[in-house]
């Protein structure tokens, strides 16, 4: 039996599980109003690079990282307008004041407009009172394309450009406060696979397992459980985000748990697969050639590389396995890896078309799957960022096949 899989029930790991939130150094905390002004600062530097007068921040993850303003995405416009000089303004309706303005950690104007009332024609105006009417203003890359439509309708003199180059450039480098709270993120999410390791039994269904697993995130300090979960048993692990109708566990075969939560934001990513039971010749080969090519991932993974060079690291080593080629099945159909940070997947990304330089404070999966469809699919997933000396783990890659989580090593 694999060592650590099985023979435990779901009340006895979730009694055992702690807050892991409770007991922790001093600088985890929420990023605070300082680091939020830094970044506005660097954005405005980045904006006059880039010959960008100014940026618009919608609602959602850009808004927070740069205003710590948590807001919803919805068809009203609640925005900021950050200029490359001065003050930003916020965007909101004029019934959401009070709420927004509680919200907020950067304090600053709100401009509001009323339901009957053009948010567009609001934005114009506000952009007008900064000294803009003409020039080249980014957007932010989330927004809807009404939002856009809306605003280049009303603004016929101004150019709109994808603000990826500010939101991307402040947002792929973390801070060492990003870096810790990514790192308890992780962390939290490893105990919890550990624990849903020890809970599975033959004919338990994906339902159960998901079930649990959103109660141990919570149990390790996670206050909204998980914010996603994959869980394939057999010939499912093939697909990488599941089929329509999942089947139960039997014995000997593989288990792909993919899941993580949330912490400040930031979110953990951790994908397991192992079996459960004994593997069987075929298993070791696929688990090894997947494992083989996750290191061979990380160790690419060097200061003044590129993204895409990480990415073919991964992939030749599975296609020198047979595989493939390139994005083919049975082989890796996906990329290698994501940038991560407020957003599960941001840029940016391991994949041959990313020709990012690899830097300082970058975060990325490294998960270069390997699918066998018809019989099973093989993911390791763990999170690494760049140091001064290259690579770093968040957490370990798994152990080995017969000991996944490593209790024996």
């Amino acid at each position: 039996m694999t060592i650590g899989i099985g023979g435990s029930t779901a009340e006895v790991e979730l009694a055992k599980l702690r807050n892991m939130t409770q007991h922790l150094t001093r600088n985890l905390v929420p990023i605070g109003l300082n680091e939020h002004q830094q970044r506005i600062k660097k954005a405005q530097r980045l904006m006059k690079a880039n010959q960008l007068d100014a940026i618009y921040l919608n609602a959602g993850t850009n808004l927070y990282y740069f205003t710590g303003t948590q807001w919803y995405t919805s068809e009203r416009m609640v925005a900021a307008i950050l200029p490359a000089e001065g003050e930003l303004v916020y965007i909101a309706p004029a019934f959401e004041l009070g709420t927004l303005q509680d919200y907020m950690s950067v304090k600053a104007e709100v401009a509001t407009w009323h339901e009957d009332e053009s948010p567009y024609e609001l934005c114009a105006q506000v952009l007008s009172k900064m000294g803009i009417t003409k020039g080249k203003i980014g957007i932010d890359e989330s927004t809807s394309f009404f939002l856009f439509d809306g605003l280049r309708q009303v603004c016929p003199d101004i150019n709109f450009v994808d603000a990826k180059p500010i939101t991307a450039g402040c947002r792929a480098v973390k801070s060492e406060a990003e870096l810790s709270i990514l790192q308890c993120a992780k962390d939290m999410t490893l105990e919890v696979h550990k624990a849903v390791g020890r809970i599975l039994r033959t004919g338990i269904t994906t339902a159960e397992v998901e079930s649990f697993i959103n109660e141990a995130h919570k149990a390790v300090g996670a206050s909204s459980g998980s914010y996603f979960c994959i869980v394939l048993f057999g010939e499912d692990s093939a697909f990488p985000h599941g089929v329509k109708t999942p089947k139960t566990l039997d014995e000997n075969e593989i288990v792909l748990i993919d899941t993580g939560c949330e912490l400040f934001g930031y979110h953990s990513d951790i994908t397991r697969t192992y079996v459960f039971g004994e593997p069987n010749d075929r298993q070791r080969q696929l688990w090894q050639v997947e494992q083989d090519s996750q290191l061979a991932g990380f160790e690419a993974a060097q200061l003044g590389q590129t993204c895409a060079s990480v990415d073919r690291a991964a992939r030749d080593v599975i296609v020198a396995a047979g595989f493939g080629p390139e994005y083919e099945l049975p082989g890796l159909p996906h990329r290698t890896g994501h940038g991560i940070g407020l957003d599960i997947h941001e840029w940016p990304y391991l994949v041959a078309s990313d020709s990012t330089v690899l830097d300082v404070g970058m975060c990325f999966s490294n998960e270069p799957m390997l699918c066998v469809q018809g019989e099973l699919g093989v993911r390791h997933e763990d999170h690494f960022y760049m140091t001064e000396t290259g690579p770093k783990w968040f957490t370990e890659p798994a152990h080995s096949i017969d000991d996944p989580f490593g209790y024996e090593k």
